[in-house]
């Protein structure tokens, strides 16, 4: 067991935000699912006070070891996300984390108001790091505007509040700084960074929403400089994501100051990623200790 903000885990492997849809797996593998989670915690897809559709196709671009998203956080809102979501996130066996994105403080503070209450979410994470939209990227990247964000917000929850970084911004462990001093319980880090296709036989930019995000093997070494940074600056537990996609991977970032590791665009590759993930690394455990 492994313990994260007060919250007892199996083991060190989740999913990141958005890349792991529960509802379109338990259409696949039915009751398999909750008997064998992949991971051990759930971390929802961002969920917005109102409905979002998205951004327009296309929206996806593949690059040399990785991917370019423009997605645009499509979420059916808060309302629905607790009417017809959260039950059924509740019956998955391991801890729910919420991770929610507002265009402003007001917003963001709605939204918690929203999940204090409610017992089947054990953390929210505050998304104030997609580069898709754009208010989202100016809180992440400047300390002041979080450390803002983090004074209005942490008297409003008792739950923790885990703040997913923006990698898109002059000095990542600045901000990770600033949401500590705000009362933040973690980090996670990193969120895809900002990127552009262009359509291969001209015409301007292949993605609808113009540009997007990298994600993937293309940005590990990325992560794991951006991860030692914060670590070396902040006293809170890290999640540490980018480009895991084996245990060797997922060993990196623990090595250099991550608490737990996230796997995302793995996912879409590999559904079962997470279980192998988590025995590659258990593996690496083992074989250390002898």
């Amino acid at each position: 067991m492994i313990e994260f903000c007060g919250i007892e885990l199996a083991h060190p492997v989740i999913n990141g935000s958005g890349c792991f849809d529960v509802l379109a797996a338990r259409q696949c593998f039915g009751a398999e699912l909750s008997e064998h989670f992949p991971f051990s915690a759930y971390v929802s897809k961002t969920v917005t006070l109102a409905p979002r559709d998205g951004n327009p196709p296309p929206r996806l671009w593949e690059s040399a070891a990785g991917m370019i998203n423009s997605i645009g956080l499509p979420n059916p809102g808060i309302e629905r996300y607790l009417a017809e979501h959260l039950g059924e996130y509740a019956t998955l066996g391991v801890p729910l984390i919420t991770n929610v994105m507002g265009s402003s403080a007001e917003e963001f503070a709605e939204l918690l108001r929203r999940l204090d209450d409610r017992a089947e979410v054990a953390a929210i994470e505050l998304n104030v790091s997609c580069p898709n939209v754009a208010t989202g990227l100016d809180i992440g990247a400047d300390p002041r505007e979080l450390r803002s964000l983090l004074d209005a917000l942490r008297p409003l929850t008792r739950k923790p509040l885990i703040v997913k970084l923006t990698p898109n911004t002059a000095d990542v462990a600045a901000c990770a700084s600033a949401a500590e001093d705000g009362g933040a319980d973690a980090v996670s880090l990193i969120n895809t960074l900002s990127a552009m296709a262009l359509a291969p036989a001209g015409g301007g930019p292949w993605l609808g929403g113009g540009s997007g995000g990298m994600s993937g093997p293309a940005i590990r070494a990325v992560a794991l400089a951006q991860v030692a940074k914060v670590a070396a600056r902040v006293q809170i537990p890290i999640v540490g994501m980018g480009g895991v996609s084996s245990g060797r991977d997922a060993a990196a970032l623990l090595e250099v100051g991550a608490r737990l590791v996230a796997v995302g665009t793995e996912s879409f590759r590999d559904p079962a990623a997470g279980p192998r993930i988590a025995a590659e690394l258990a593996g690496l455990f083992t074989e250390n200790a002898e």
